[in-house]
């Protein structure tokens, strides 16, 4: 049995020492400073200006832009203001409302998917030249409870257009945040 405990324990230390190797390789993504000493990941979110998103006041449309930018702005600020902007980011939205069970009996929908559709391009504002073009888009469905309960119904939903903003908010700031990354 004494062969066996001691493959097992050269298997270990081989494991430690290649761990050990390679733990030096590991750079956080979210590290005060670059490996060559540059500003880190954070900095150059914080150097981001989000530009309102044009939509008419009032509308659906303005809720969820000033819920997405609100969102986008507290992940790379981590407050309410950053720093000096470098950058801005124009942000376009577009909805969308889909019935996807409609009830027999009534003809009404039971089930509906909403959608959001967001075009974001990031701008160096110095040189206006674009730096990152993309779309995310979010579908998330909510059930209608019945024709009698009309707040129950507006209230699935502005639930369901909260959860389609912040997953637009949450892709394109990890979108945004891999860009920078990448480009250290």
């Amino acid at each position: 049995m004494s062969w066996f405990n001691a493959r097992i324990a050269a298997r270990l230390a081989a494991v430690a020492l290649l761990g050990a190797l390679t733990a030096g390789c590991f750079q956080p993504m979210y590290a005060e400073h670059t490996p060559n000493g540059g500003p880190g990941l954070r900095q150059k979110l914080q150097e981001i200006e989000f530009v309102p998103v044009n939509v008419s006041n009032g509308s659906r449309e303005a809720r969820l832009g000033v819920a997405i930018r609100n969102a986008m702005m507290f992940s790379a600020y981590g407050s309410a203001t950053g720093l000096p902007p470098r950058y801005k980011l124009i942000l376009n939205l577009s909805t969308q409302r889909l019935s996807i069970l409609v009830n027999p009996n009534t003809a009404r929908p039971d089930t509906e998917n909403f959608g959001i559709t967001a075009t974001y391009e990031l701008r160096e504002i110095e040189t206006n030249k674009p730096l990152v073009r993309g779309t995310s888009t979010a579908r998330v469905s909510y059930d209608i409870p019945g024709q009698e309960q009309r707040f129950a119904q507006q209230r699935a939903l502005r639930d369901a257009e909260d959860r389609a903003a912040k997953e637009i908010a949450d892709n394109i700031s990890t979108r945004l945040a891999s860009f920078f990354f990448s480009n250290m």
